[in-house]
């Protein structure tokens, strides 16, 4: 089959790749970019393409995504797109701000890494124009052990690490009020920082560390409190090795789905609803149950 990319215009960023584990190219965050003015406009928009598969042609989806789970699912649903018309063209990112800039630049479709929290925050920092166009797994936050493994020794003193970024803070945070480490002023909510903690009986030291960083110190702090992607880099099990975390049936199920993001007028495009409809397959729901023992789940809307 021909193929036929979809994407706005060329890339504007070249990316040097890196050795992460997982599926797909990877984009690290040594990058180098070009001037926009020499981008060639004559590729073809979102909408022109999406009558390709009819003319049996491939139309490329270009999606950022984080290694795992994100990249292993949208792998795994490759030759199920396949079917439909679709060639699934994936890169693997190892941080939280370059997925989004590519897809606000329009150098990329679509991204799959985040939950809709972190995105209203990017976009209110960040003034960019990103939205979910479709809900497809929440990933349960965890407390995993560090230098100690029950978190009945915990002591005076001793360290816990979290993710520093303003929404995985806070869940973080509210994870180890719900296990009685820390007790935050009332209200804080999602937004709650280290600033908000109000009894600490243990004089517990909160280190805030890149979400990425957080599982590389587990030889030097008490616990680390992760989430569940990063859990799973760093070799970890939901079922098996956390010492506590998000119930299925919690709000952070709902609050905290990660979703396909795309800028905002793309979220009605073909192509996009045809992937979001794949990811939310019974055959994809299925590989992620048996593969990520608890530490992925499905999202069923209500």
């Amino acid at each position: 089959m021909k193929k036929k990319r979809i994407v706005t215009g060329l890339l504007a960023t070249v990316f040097t790749l890196g050795a992460l584990t997982g599926c797909g190219k990877t984009a690290d965050t040594g990058s180098e970019t070009t001037d926009k003015a020499d981008v060639t406009a004559t590729t073809e928009s979102l909408d022109s393409t999406e009558n390709a598969a009819s003319a049996g042609e491939l139309t490329t989806i270009k999606i950022a995504a984080s290694a795992t789970p994100h990249a292993e699912i949208l792998e795994y649903a490759k030759p199920i797109l396949e079917k439909e018309g679709y060639e699934l063209d994936i890169t693997v990112f190892n941080d939280y701000v370059q997925p989004n800039e590519v897809v606000e630049s329009g150098d990329f479709d679509a991204n799959y890494f985040q939950h809709v929290p972190y995105l209203n925050s990017f976009n209110e920092e960040k003034g960019t124009h990103l939205v979910d166009a479709g809900d497809i797994h929440y990933e349960p936050f965890g407390i995993y052990p560090g230098t100690k493994s029950d978190l009945a020794d915990i002591a005076d003193g001793d360290t816990i690490a979290v993710p520093n970024d303003t929404t995985n803070e806070a869940r973080a945070l509210l994870l180890l009020q719900d296990n009685g480490i820390i007790t935050l002023k009332e209200g804080a909510g999602l937004e709650a920082t280290v600033n908000d903690i109000v009894d600490n009986p243990n004089n517990i030291q909160i280190e805030e560390l890149e979400a990425a960083q957080v599982s590389r110190v587990t030889g030097e702090v008490a616990f680390v409190v992760l989430n569940g992607n990063y859990a799973l880099e760093a070799g970890f099990s939901v079922g098996k090795d956390a010492l506590a975390y998000e119930t299925s049936d919690s709000e952070a199920a709902k609050t905290y789905v990660n979703i396909i993001a795309v800028k905002e007028g793309n979220e009605n495009n073909e192509a996009i609803k045809a992937l979001v409809d794949v990811l939310k397959s019974d055959e994809i729901k299925q590989y992620i149950n048996d593969t990520y023992d608890g530490a992925v789940i499905p999202f069923e809307s209500k």
